[in-house]
């Protein structure tokens, strides 16, 4: 279990996330499962807009402080998660919107999630 957190780390997210966030980047963190044999994760994805396509068509990505936020938490069968059938019996647990940063933490707080046990996909163990 992590030491308790310092009192600004419990609700501002540590910079560099904050930034991949604004720039459409998707972050995960596991959370406990419901039985030992399983594992859970929940991921916070950035909405995309038409601006952010038009700016990776010109191959640059868009910063927006303003984005819409959609979190979901999902639990899989633990011994598929190296495999290619992770989706078998996975289950949706909980899913949310937040119109903007103010609303995702108000989220993440009613989830009982802190924004610095957040991590890059590929620095985690989701399938997704």
């Amino acid at each position: 279990m992590d030491s308790p957190d310092p009192p600004h780390d419990r609700f501002d997210w540590p910079a560099d996330k904050l930034n991949a966030l604004r720039l459409g980047r998707r972050l995960v963190t596991e959370v406990p499962a419901s039985r030992p044999d399983r594992r859970a994760f929940v991921d916070v994805t950035p909405a995309g807009s038409p601006a952010d396509q038009r700016a990776r068509d010109e191959g640059w990505v868009r910063g927006d402080p303003g984005r819409r936020f959609r979190l979901e938490h999902r639990e899989y069968d633990g011994a598929r998660l190296d495999g290619f059938d992770h989706d078998i019996g996975a289950v949706l647990v909980a899913s949310a919107e937040a119109a903007d940063e103010t609303g995702l933490l108000a989220v993440l707080t009613a989830w009982g999630l802190r924004p610095g046990a957040f991590a890059y996909p590929w620095e985690t163990d989701d399938p997704r």
